[in-house]
Order: structure tokens, then sequence, then C-alpha cells
């Protein structure tokens, strides 16, 4: 699997992934509900849509919106099995395991957490 510091380095030389953002919207239910509460639902997400060794219909499972976890999927290319093995060397073809589904979400959260603190006000004196 890939080093996240040199798959978010990656990610920003990508004109597709880097012009994912997390919208008003995503942003407000993400400090409604709380990153454990979106961590969970990363979790379910992978776990369901991405860890069979060949998900139903593998590509266009993830939507563009609806859910922070999706957009953050596309903007880190977790979204699917050609992604996870062209971005993050996971094969395709093999179910994913517990280390696998881990790094996954590590990304989602990762990349949340940075499009949240980048919505931050600012202290101003």
């Amino acid at each position: 699997m890939r080093d996240l510091d040199d798959l978010f380095q990656a990610l920003q030389r990508s004109a597709f992934r880097a012009r994912f953002h997390l919208g008003a919207a995503d942003r407000a239910y993400v400090e409604a509900k709380g990153m454990r509460a979106v961590l969970e639902h990363a979790h379910e997400i992978v776990a369901r849509r991405l860890a069979p060794a060949h998900p139903a219909k593998d590509g266009k499972q993830t939507p563009f919106r609806g859910h922070p976890v999706f957009v953050a999927q596309h903007a880190t290319a977790t979204c699917c099995r050609g992604c996870l093995a062209k971005w993050h060397g996971i094969p395709k073809g093999e179910p994913l395991g517990d280390v696998q589904q881990a790094h996954v979400v590590a990304t989602i959260d990762r990349w949340i957490r940075a499009e949240m603190r980048a919505h931050e006000p600012e202290d101003r004196p």
C-alpha cells in the first residue's frame, strides 16, 4: 500500500482529484454529526461498496455527492477498485482485508479533516 504522504502529494498533482472539495452542506454535516459518526459511515461504505473482490457496479458504485465520504473517495482515489489499484497499490480481484480497509478509511479521514481545517474561520484580533 502506498504511503499516505506520498499519495497526498500525488493527488495534489492530479487536476481531476484536486477539483474535489467539501461543499457547505457536507461541512455542515460533518460538524453536526462529528468525525466519529462520519468515520463509522466510511467504514460501512468501504466494507459494503469497496471491500468485496468484485464489487457490484465497480467503477460506478460511488456517487459524486450526497455524503462527505463519497466526495472524499473521489478526491482520494478510494472510489473503486481500479483507482485503489492505480493510486494505492491495492490489487483488484481480492477482497480487502482489515488492514487495507483501515488504510482506505485513514485516507478518507485525513482528507476530510484537511478540508474542514481549510474552512475554519481565521482568528482576527
